[in-house]
């Protein structure tokens, strides 16, 4: 595994070094957190929306349109639409 931290008994944890440098964060800056194909994202709130163009690039994956990614979403809502009726 790369670069680790410890969560303390208040489920607190420091950011290394490392990661700061490479997020270009420090004290004072806000971080988000994003749910990216099973796995957990941080994203600096400091920067432009332009400074992260790319993040998600994924080599071989084929670009994907505007007109699909709304459909995408559409049938995401729709779906958890319908499992919530499901549920009741």
């Amino acid at each position: 595994m790369g670069i680790e931290s410890k969560l303390t008994s208040k489920c607190q944890t420091t950011i290394p070094a490392e990661v700061r440098e490479f997020l270009k964060i420090g004290a004072g800056d806000r971080i988000g957190y994003e749910f990216v194909e099973g796995k957990v994202v941080l994203v600096p709130k400091n920067r432009s929306a332009l400074d992260l163009a790319g993040a998600l690039y994924v080599p071989g994956r084929k670009p994907v349109s505007i007109e699909e990614m709304n459909e995408a979403i559409a049938d995401a809502a729709a779906e958890k639409y319908e499992r919530s009726r499901a549920r009741r």
